[in-house]
């Protein structure tokens, strides 16, 4: 059994990570588990639903300090390396803001410590609107590489895992699976995705400066929160198309956003005292003071236009929606106390994927929160558990398969194992963390992660050409940009005897 330290235990830890470390513990996987976080972000003792009740964790308290630095003030590295000596720690799970992924993870490669990584990997202050701020999100995660592969070489066993759920899904299975199936048989790649997702939380005007959430005021927003998921599963499925022999090696970004301010846009002060009873009395602040106080704030929306190409040819259209601001079922004046599923958050996600003239894959899930005073089917169009998955086949030019198939709930439960599980999101999330633990507890190897940090490059540079869009934009110059996929040679891990890797 391991020993693992919690570094932010905030909403996101307690509803998904702490759970599943407390099942850990039943099955035999995690000895003792302790967290740490900022000063009055959590009590000493948090408390946290597991499967067998309410549980509680002890939590030591560190001092804030600015993100964006490159390594830890000496009081936070004292109180870490602490606890790493006197609790016997041997994994980390990072699941703080995501400014401050990058010195956590850091600073547990150079103590030998694995790490199960929260998404995304890094993202800096103002990365919307400043290109040098955006650019660093890929020159981190690539520096991040190389003292990955360093670590490794000391440290053996070592991994970095990143908690990117969908490739735990038994839906995006199928969808890998059928992909794979057809570049085989006709030596077609991905040749168009578009995805969607909307996980609207509405927010009010005055709540945009009241409520520091979501990383709007920080410079950034939906793409370096739940969009990071997409940015990561688009080259993830267009991967299962390599049986083609076709890959890209570099790719252009266009991005399009909407920020806080183009929200006043459509929905004024005015409005909103039209829409909400109480909102006149509630607000303090005058349209023009709203505008002020928001410039600069991070994306709401983005709509993003991707082209992956080969030797200068595309071989792959994307495009990507993301939307902050989309169907809520938010009704009430005041806000959620728990933001992070709170003000009426609704996911919906849709992919449209195209291969060729051979196959189109939809995938669809299209829900309404539970509705505990209804007895619907929570598993059709609406519900809060539908998910379906579209195929069509050109039959015409291959008799055996067929022109149409729809998988619905119960034919989306195998994954890629084997194992029979539910096809939704926080049952994935929990496949990750075990799937961590079971590595860790020697009974799972390096080649059946399903995702380590070396593996999400990829990702790292779509999200960094889409806030170099943004900022570019911002600046006055133009939006487009252009990335390599091809990873630095420091970051690229060389096989030697026994399978491991050295630094080149």
């Amino acid at each position: 059994m391991k020993n693992v330290l919690v570094i932010g235990v905030g909403p996101h830890a307690r509803r998904s990570h702490l759970p599943a470390l407390a099942a850990g513990q039943r099955d035999g996987l995690v000895g003792t588990v302790c967290g740490v976080d900022v000063l009055g972000a959590a009590s000493v003792l948090t408390v946290f639903n597991s499967d067998d009740g309410p549980r509680d964790l002890p939590v030591t308290p560190i001092v804030p300090f600015p993100a964006g630095e490159q390594t830890l003030p000496d009081t936070v590295r004292h109180i870490l390396d602490g606890l790493v000596a006197r609790r016997g720690i041997d994994a980390v799970v990072v699941a703080t803001e995501p400014a401050f992924h990058m010195v956590y993870t850091r600073w547990a490669l150079e103590r030998g410590l694995s790490v199960l990584l929260d998404k995304p990997l890094g993202v800096h202050a103002n990365a919307s609107t400043d290109p040098a701020q955006a650019n660093a999100i890929l020159t981190d995660v690539d520096a991040l590489l190389a003292r990955y592969h360093l670590a490794r070489r000391h440290h053996p066993d070592l991994v970095v895992s990143v908690q990117s759920q969908r490739r735990y899904h038994p839906a995006f299975w199928q969808l890998r699976d059928l992909i794979a199936e057809v570049a085989e048989a006709t030596g077609c790649p991905v040749t168009s995705v578009q995805s969607f997702h909307s996980d609207g939380q509405w927010r009010l005007p005055d709540e945009l400066l009241d409520l520091t959430y979501h990383g709007y005021d920080r410079g950034y927003g939906k793409c370096a929160h739940s969009g990071y998921h997409f940015f990561d599963i688009i080259p993830w499925l267009l991967a299962a198309g390599d049986a083609s022999g076709k890959t890209a090696d570099a790719v252009r970004v266009h991005a399009e956003v909407t920020r806080p301010v183009d929200l006043l846009a459509q929905l004024n002060v005015d409005d909103y005292e039209r829409l909400f009873d109480g909102f006149a009395a509630r607000n303090r602040y005058t349209e023009a003071e709203l505008h002020t106080g928001i410039r600069g704030f991070g994306e709401v929306d983005a709509s993003i236009s991707m082209a992956f190409t080969s030797a200068g040819c595309t071989l792959t259209l994307a495009t990507l929606n993301l939307f902050h601001n989309g169907f809520s079922q938010r009704g009430h004046l005041a806000p959620a106390a728990a933001l992070y599923k709170g003000n009426g958050r609704v996911r919906q996600e849709t992919h449209v994927i195209q291969q060729g003239p051979f196959q189109a894959l939809h995938l669809h899930s299209l829900q309404t929160l539970e509705d505990t005073s209804s007895a619907g089917d929570r598993y059709a169009t609406g519900g809060d558990r539908h998910i379906e998955v579209h195929v069509f086949r050109n039959d015409r030019f291959r008799p055996g398969w067929k022109p149409y198939t729809r998988l619905g709930h119960d034919g989306l439960t195998t994954t890629w194992d084997g194992q029979l599980a539910a096809p939704t999101q926080q049952s994935s999330r929990r496949r990750s963390v075990k799937e961590f633990l079971l590595y860790l507890n020697g009974r799972c190897s390096r080649h059946q992660m399903r995702s380590d940090l070396t593996t999400h490059r990829t990702a790292a540079a779509l999200m960094a050409g889409t806030y170099l869009s943004m900022a570019h934009r911002w600046s006055g110059a133009s939006p487009q940009t252009a990335l390599s996929l091809t990873p630095p040679l420091a970051t690229v891990p060389a096989p030697v005897e026994g399978g491991e890797v050295i630094v080149r």
